[in-house]
């Protein structure tokens, strides 16, 4: 555990907490329990809780979360570079480019070696047009683009351009490719995954994925959900 030096009154003032996202929560999810902690442990009715940066429910890893006045600084992480490490799946493709669905086609993979997957990761470096995937909080006409892609509407977004400052396949050993990605605001590791795929000649998708950094901010210096429970247990806030 990560020694954490703050008061729970500084929580009220306002403050940034870095906190170590577990699978399966969605970001809000992470946004109301810590408001229910600080309500409850501190004894207050209402406190601005806010993210910097959503992260799917699968995904792992770090968010920044705001807490009192600097709710106000939110923008400010949001537009910071992103780290990402995780794991591609090389040679077939689920809808949703990830674990959300089941994969729908195969491809071959006998072709796929260390020089072809080096090639596709400079391609990808640099500033690009990325189409985000369908899978997504993206809106269309005023509904979030997820609810068309699970009523299975045939559905295009329009591509933002993204900047990729660094891609490399950490580890390769079929069917499976590890990565590290280093990238701006409004990136898609999953629609990665999907081009990825189509520039090898076969598919993939995003099978693990962890944010291990945003700006100067590492997951190795975050809060877990059980550090934040433990703290507030034993560090009772103090009565005037």
């Amino acid at each position: 555990m990560t020694d954490h030096k703050i008061t729970p009154e500084e929580f009220i003032a306002g403050t940034v907490l870095l906190l170590d996202k577990p699978m399966y929560w969605t970001s809000f999810d992470v946004v109301k329990k810590i408001k229910a902690l600080l309500r409850h442990r501190l004894r207050i009715k209402k406190i601005k809780v806010g993210h910097a940066g959503t992260l799917d429910p699968l995904a792992t890893g770090l968010l920044i979360i705001c807490t009192g006045k600097k709710t106000k600084e939110i923008e400010t992480y949001q537009n910071q570079k992103k780290e990402y490490t995780g794991t591609f799946f090389l040679g077939a493709s689920t809808p949703s480019s990830d674990l959300e669905t089941e994969p729908d086609e195969l491809y071959p993979t006998d072709h796929i070696n260390a020089d072809l997957i080096q090639k596709a990761a400079e391609i990808f470096t640099g500033e690009i047009d990325q189409v985000p995937p369908l899978f997504s909080a993206k809106k269309i006409e005023g509904e979030r683009a997820y609810f068309h892609a699970r009523r299975g509407d045939a559905t295009i977004l329009k591509p933002n351009k993204i900047t990729i400052h660094h891609f490399e396949i950490t580890k390769l050993e079929l069917p499976e490719a590890d990565f590290r990605i280093v990238c701006s605001k409004g990136t898609y590791i999953r629609a990665i995954a999907r081009d990825f795929g189509k520039e090898i000649k076969s598919g993939a998708y995003l099978k693990a994925l962890k944010r291990t950094g945003i700006g100067d901010f590492s997951v190795d210096d975050a809060w877990t959900i059980d550090d934040l429970e433990n703290f507030f247990t034993n560090n009772p806030i103090k009565q005037p």
